[in-house]
């Protein structure tokens, strides 16, 4: 199963998820009408067992409560995964005061985060947690938090934590995180029918001894009961939809670091720690499912309430990955071709780099097989390696710069001056000088002379370094960043693809996620936005018309529908204006669509095995665009041509 069909799954999933929870309302409301005639005496009367009208007001009570309480819940969690946090009394581990283990656990997750293309998630750790556990928190990767015990970071070696932390991060890519926030919300609604119960029996138990007094007490009581049948109801819920994922997660783990021991020593750790990987907050009922490992004891009935698969069996899985690595190797994966793509000489062109783009294909939840591709989109032990290595070369003052938010915007500008053009840079630096002080002038052209030793393809990747600490800029020092940028990049009167690239990404990465429903099930309604993010990349990397022409057949065909949607004789003509407009558009469609999308842009840039620094940045812009993986060809370990000439025309 590939990543994106996952998310197509877990959407499912959440289909799943509304049955189960009205399915647990159903049940609760006939319970409490049941409690409610037992106790007013109504069943023993000569009145029938049968009354609409109480069953009418007994519904609309709890549906109102458990309701009410879980638009309260889903409300407060909007602001992300930092409140699953600090409700488990996580505390965020800032650099500047992290001991070498803590320092360790920052690395790791940095690594991950750089290799996955997406921002370094803040980490928050459980410091009254002894237990060995971890979880993701959050709706997308934008507002994403990584919590674990203080247990994890004392027990577990260098690569058991790299296991842990690439478990986690599957669970960000894969989409899981935004199903566990609404599981989280809308259970809160059903243990709200038992904390209303404690409160009618507590009331009463402690004030009036008449005849009604002592019904209300009782009905205080049936609720408490029946409250602990919502909680066991939403225990169900939650093992009948988290326990395939974690058997997913552990093999997109294995994925991130080639190393299945790394994973399967950490859960062994865990079967045989004092203190296993139970969680002690009294918020680990509700977020029992977020963890790696099991939070909650289950002394009866574990098949049914477990959250997790049993140990035994994750191990024993992990284990047979290991022996497939280390017995088979892997078969080069062949090259495909669709059916409709232009004749003349695709396959010359994409010799050699067809598989990177195959690549793409295998997602980050696959298991791992002998059959996998080495150069899948997944990092592998080898390019999480690259990774480290490459956050190495990083100058110290420009990694300090990365952690504080002042630094982290004037490293942002500092990317915005140009690194070819002495003449323009002179004007930009002239800007800047009327525009902000001389000390924030002085920083900035400071951070961009550390910054141009730096493989120019790999600057954009500092961005994702620096989104945590933008974060903590306010409104207004964000607007003012988008503000200097956009001076920068009209000094000479236009915009660059370098500077409309790097204003894209930061406008995503900085901009609050948007719950929206994936209406998009094929690309036909969305065609036109197609062909227009096609067109812009083809003219950006191609020099001559004739090419630019061949280039964006070659990505059209490579959609899915190629066959039934109309193909232009020409590249439709576009700005930048437009390609915003319609990357907006392209990002409310599902996964696997957004994926195609990549998948034909990367087609395109290797049509001739030679990656311009415009292509690689646009085509860094569009991944995080639409919220995808970066295409292998862009990784630190690529080994591939690349190039610094911008080949393509202004569009």
């Amino acid at each position: 199963m590939s990543f994106f069909e996952h998310q197509d799954r877990a959407r499912r999933n959440t289909q799943q998820l509304v049955g189960l929870f009205i399915l647990s309302l159903i049940c609760i409301v006939l319970a409490i009408y049941g409690a409610a005639l037992l106790t007013f005496g109504v069943a023993g009367s000569h009145l029938s067992i049968w009354q609409p009208h109480i069953l009418f007001w007994v519904a609309v009570f709890t549906t109102t409560v458990v309701g009410l309480g879980s638009w309260y819940k889903t409300g407060l969690l909007k602001a992300g995964g930092k409140v699953i946090a600090q409700d488990l009394g996580g505390k965020r581990l800032v650099p500047e005061m992290a001991n070498p283990a803590e320092q360790q656990l920052l690395n790791i997750v940095e690594e991950m985060a750089i290799a996955a293309n997406m921002p370094v998630p803040p980490v928050y750790i459980l410091d009254q947690e002894h237990g060995i556990n971890a979880f993701a928190a959050g709706h997308t990767p934008k507002d994403a938090v990584i919590g674990i015990t203080r247990g994890a970071i004392e027990e577990l070696s260098r690569d058991e934590l790299q296991g842990v932390i690439g478990h986690e991060f599957s669970h960000i890519l894969n989409g899981d995180m935004r199903l566990n926030l609404q599981l989280v919300g809308w259970l809160h609604g059903l243990l709200l029918i038992y904390i209303l119960g404690r409160v009618l029996f507590r009331w009463n138990h402690v004030g009036s001894r008449n005849e009604k007094g002592n019904n209300f007490m009782w009905f205080g009581l049936g609720l408490i009961v029946i409250g602990s049948i919502g909680m066991l109801c939403g225990r169900i819920i939650k093992a009948a939809v988290s326990r395939q994922r974690e058997f997913l997660a552990d093999a997109s783990a294995v994925q991130f670091t080639r190393n299945p021991a790394g994973i399967a020593e950490a859960l062994r750790k865990i079967a045989n720690y004092r203190h296993s990987s139970l969680v002690h907050s009294p918020y680990a009922e509700a977020n029992s499912h977020l963890f790696f490992g099991s939070a909650l004891r289950f002394n009866f009935f574990s098949e049914l309430f477990a959250t997790h698969p049993p140990l035994t069996q994750r191990i024993g899985r992990l284990e047979k990955y290991g022996e497939r690595s280390l017995t088979q190797a892997p078969r080069k994966a062949q090259s495909t071709t669709a059916t409709s793509q232009p004749s003349s000489n695709s396959t010359q062109h994409a010799t050699g780099s067809n598989e990177l783009v195959m690549g793409l294909a295998g997602g980050m939840a696959q298991p791992i097989t002998p059959e996998r591709p080495a150069h899948s989109n997944a990092p592998t032990s080898r390019s999480l390696d690259t990774e480290a290595a490459w956050l190495a070369t990083i100058p110290g003052s420009v990694r300090s710069g990365l952690q504080d938010p002042a630094g982290a915007m004037a490293i942002a500008l500092a990317l915005a001056l140009d690194f070819e053009d002495s003449t323009l840079n002179d004007q930009q630096v002239t800007w800047l000088h009327q525009a902000e002080s001389p000390e924030v002038v002085e920083r900035i052209l400071d951070y961009h002379r550390a910054i141009a030793p730096i493989n120019p393809h790999l600057r954009f990747a500092l961005l994702d370094e620096a989104i945590p600490a933008l974060r903590q800029n306010s409104a207004a020092q964000c607007q003012q960043l988008f503000k200097a940028l956009t001076g920068l990049a009209k000094v000479d009167g236009r915009w660059s693809w370098s500077e409309y690239a790097l204003y894209l990404i930061l406008g995503y990465r900085l901009s609050k996620p948007k719950p929206t429903d994936e209406s998009y099930s094929t690309l036909t309604p969305l065609w036109s936005e197609c062909l227009l993010v096609l067109s812009a990349l083809a003219q950006v990397g191609q020099p001559k018309p004739e090419d630019t022409v061949y280039a964006f057949k070659a990505g059209v065909y490579r959609l899915p529908g190629a066959g039934q949607n109309p193909l232009p004789e020409l590249p439709p003509a576009c700005n930048m204006g437009e390609l915003k407009k319609s990357l907006d558009r392209l990002a409310i469609a599902t996964p696997k669509l957004k994926q195609a999308v990549v998948e034909a842009c990367a087609y395109m840039v290797l049509l001739d095995n030679d990656v311009t620094l415009h292509e690689a940045e646009l085509m860094r812009a569009i991944a995080v665009a639409l919220d995808c993986a970066l295409p292998p060809f862009l990784s630190p370990d690529y080994r591939g041509r690349k190039s610094t000439k911008a080949k393509g025309r202004a569009v």
